[in-house]
């Protein structure tokens, strides 16, 4: 979505779209890269998390391509509006961000190896941006669904703010949130970019390390 010099700012309770009581479109019951249902219940001893970095078709390629993660889906979430559509989160309307649900065995990767592949593969700096896709939905945020999860996600962002720093970028401006409804976004948006190998993907990184593995101990 492009709002010319328009600067995109998320909207109020009082001006998000109705929505509706319930999902208005199917989702795939199986992801097609890795044979895994999309939605639970996930087997016992998995972890779900959610992050945001930009179009979310890229962004989901990055984490189902991490061992140890059970499945990936693409959706919407940090908004207002209950069961939005693909049209009304990219209308600006609904306060919604694209997110990946990352379902993951901990005893297999940690959740700290996610926070480095989602540091590593966007520009946390954009505010309501991501290279060329600009609106609010593509600004970038982790949505923690523990407390555990949070005090990581706020070390490893204090980690990579200093990285990012000493090689001249600005301030982080990723919203490290704990986690609300994630929707599951439409049935065509799902593992995108396996359907469609040569489809778009605006996600690029800085190019600076996240040095995540080395900070904290296995």
């Amino acid at each position: 979505m492009l709002f010319g010099n328009k600067k995109p700012q998320t909207i109020d309770a009082k001006s998000a779209l109705p929505g509706r009581p319930e999902r208005c479109f199917s989702v795939p019951s199986t992801h097609t890269v890795l044979g895994t249902p999309l939605e639970g219940p996930f087997p016992e001893g998995l972890t779900t998390a959610i992050f945001a970095m930009g179009c979310f078709w890229g962004a989901e390629r990055k984490f189902w391509q991490v061992p140890g993660v059970f499945t990936t889906a693409v959706g919407y979430t940090a908004g207002i509006t209950p069961n939005p559509t693909y049209q009304e989160v990219c209308s600006g309307n609904t306060g919604h961000n694209e997110a990946v649900l990352v379902v993951f065995d901990p005893k297999a990767v940690r959740y700290e190896t996610l926070l480095q592949t989602f540091w590593e593969s966007h520009n946390p700096t954009q505010g309501m941006r991501q290279g060329n896709d600009v609106g609010t939905q593509y600004r970038s945020g982790i949505y923690t669904t523990s407390d555990a999860q949070l005090a990581a996600a706020q070390a490893s962002q204090k980690l990579f703010s200093d990285q990012l720093g000493a090689a001249g970028y600005g301030e982080i401006t990723t919203e490290i949130l704990d986690a609300s409804e994630f929707y599951y976004a439409e049935d065509y948006h799902q593992q995108y970019l396996d359907k469609n190998p040569d489809g778009y993907c605006g996600l690029g990184g800085t190019g600076v390390s996240c040095p995540i593995g080395v900070a904290f101990n296995p």
